[in-house]
């Protein structure tokens, strides 16, 4: 029934009710020419019930009272039933209270008039108000039909915004994962073959370098692609604040001058703030070996009572076109702003004219873990 159009359906009932009217008048003996015009009055409204219920009520119970007080309705007000039933299912409250009391005050008016019982209505007056019943229950199962659709909408793009984020989340653990690992390893082979002719021992030290690098760097992916594969794997902790020392000697041993210098008290933060730390310096390190041409760089943290900031400062080119960061199609500027983004911080990058420099301020606010647990 629900892949029948409703104009159809309305004209089925509308017709139907005639025809019940006519067969009535029929076995009655009353087939007047005004019987059919009030019967025609009484049902065809019901081709417009859906557009327009109150009106639609109106003029059937009009109807519906002619044929009473003609003594040409001789069963059940299904018209006006069937009116009453689509005023309740689809009309505002305050229109339905007026339909109400529009029949009630048409059951007064007909019962005044014929001079009957009030009780003599009884059962078409219980119809009636399982007519309103099921209209009103029909109106309850349509909302909460309407609740729970736009429940499952906002699930779903909650659902979509979530997977996006974490496709970025990850897609920035890749990049610095792997822009990092392969600039080290890179520097360390274009440095190594002229160690070899000269410095056998520093040309070992740099495939112990090299060798390092690219198993700490798979063992990150690893990490990554675990994470992936199942929710309920084994988590590894990933790389946080801790982390940054032998990060900074890692680029120590590639060849630049790096040092790190902490201010301050070191207090808890949240593992997820110690982690953006973490990838930020990564990600600056990681163009400073690979864009700047630089000879020294310096990381610095200094712990305030409300945020923390980081700084990681080198001798190279400072035009970030030049850089990488943003300009010619690299991720590592964007990577840094939406992860900063995320923990509600600032960031600037940029020349001084000594050199490049980034700069992060991250809230501590709300901290949790201690980045510096094991």
């Amino acid at each position: 029934m629900r892949r029948v159009p409703p104009t159809v359906v309305d004209a089925v009932l509308a017709i139907g009710c005639f025809l019940s009217i006519m067969i009535m008048a029929v076995l009655n003996h009353r087939l007047e020419w005004w019987v059919a015009a009030l019967a025609a009055v009484n049902t065809l409204p019901l081709l417009w019930r859906r557009r327009f219920p109150l009106l639609v009520s109106t003029v059937t119970g009009i109807g519906t009272g002619a044929l009473f007080l003609t003594d040409s309705m001789g069963g059940i007000p299904a018209a006006s039933l069937i009116a009453t039933y689509g005023l309740a299912s689809l009309s505002p409250a305050a229109r339905m209270l007026a339909g109400v009391l529009g029949t009630i005050a048409g059951f007064a008016s007909a019962a005044v008039l014929q001079h009957h019982q009030p009780l003599s209505y009884g059962p078409t007056a219980a119809a009636f108000v399982v007519a309103y019943a099921l209209g009103t229950g029909a109106r309850a199962r349509r909302d909460r039909i309407a609740v729970l659709e736009e429940r499952a909408r906002r699930l779903a793009e909650e659902r979509e915004v979530a997977a996006v984020r974490e496709r970025e989340r990850i897609a920035r653990e890749m990049h610095d994962i792997v822009a990092h690992a392969m600039s080290l390893v890179i520097l360390q082979a274009e440095a190594g073959p002229v160690a070899l002719r000269t410095d056998p021992a520093k040309a070992e030290r740099i495939f112990d370098t090299i060798s390092t690098t690219t198993r700490d760097g798979l063992s990150q992916l690893r990490r990554v692609l675990l994470a992936l594969r199942s929710e309920g794997a084994e988590r590894h902790p990933q790389p946080g604040i801790e982390s940054l020392p032998s990060l900074i000697e890692g680029v120590r041993q590639a060849g630049l001058d790096a040092t790190f210098e902490e201010r301050g008290e070191p207090r808890p933060c949240r593992s997820d703030l110690a982690v953006t730390v973490y990838r930020i310096v990564q990600e600056a390190l990681s163009n400073t070996i690979k864009h700047a041409e630089a000879t020294r760089v310096r990381v610095r943290l200094t712990w305030r009572d409300d945020a923390l900031d980081l700084e990681v400062h080198d001798d190279g080119r400072g035009v970030s076109g030049e850089r990488g960061h943003g300009g010619h199609g690299g991720h590592g500027l964007i990577g840094m702003r939406e992860r900063v983004a995320v923990a509600g911080g600032r960031l600037v990058t940029g020349s001084d004219g000594t050199g490049f420099r980034v700069a992060a301020s991250l809230p501590l606010a709300g901290a949790l873990t201690d980045s510096r647990a094991p």
